[in-house]
């Protein structure tokens, strides 16, 4: 785990920080291998490797926290199942009473390692 990220997380309120731990630690289970860091001032995962590519983030603000896939590409194609979110291109929104299902955070990560393996081919 990041002390940076721990950092962030223990400056969010109660019921923010929680919601952003628990999701933390589900994108840790689902990318094991992966590094914890802070990119564009949010904790994320980046894949392991000198140039590895932003695979999930997350962050808190006032009203709501986001989860980004570091891609405006990978969210589009979940439209359907995002009913009931506010959602851009590159960002769901979602507060600690109405989280993000897990089993669409583990389609979101694999579409998003997908998007970068065709990438890299």
């Amino acid at each position: 785990m990041s002390v940076e990220v721990d950092t962030y997380l223990a400056a969010l309120r109660p019921d923010q920080a929680a919601a952003l731990q628990t999701l933390r630690g589900l994108i840790k289970r689902l990318l094991p291998n992966h590094i914890e860091c802070l990119s564009y001032a949010m904790p994320g995962f980046r894949q392991p490797g000198k140039n590895g590519k932003m695979v999930a983030g997350y962050a808190a603000f006032a009203k709501n926290c986001g989860y980004y896939p570091h891609s405006g590409n990978i969210i589009p194609q979940f439209a359907a199942d995002l009913t009931g979110f506010k959602t851009t291109p590159g960002a769901i929104q979602f507060t600690p009473d109405h989280m993000i299902p897990d089993a669409l955070i583990l389609r979101l990560i694999d579409a998003r390692i997908a998007e970068i393996a065709a990438k890299g081919r």
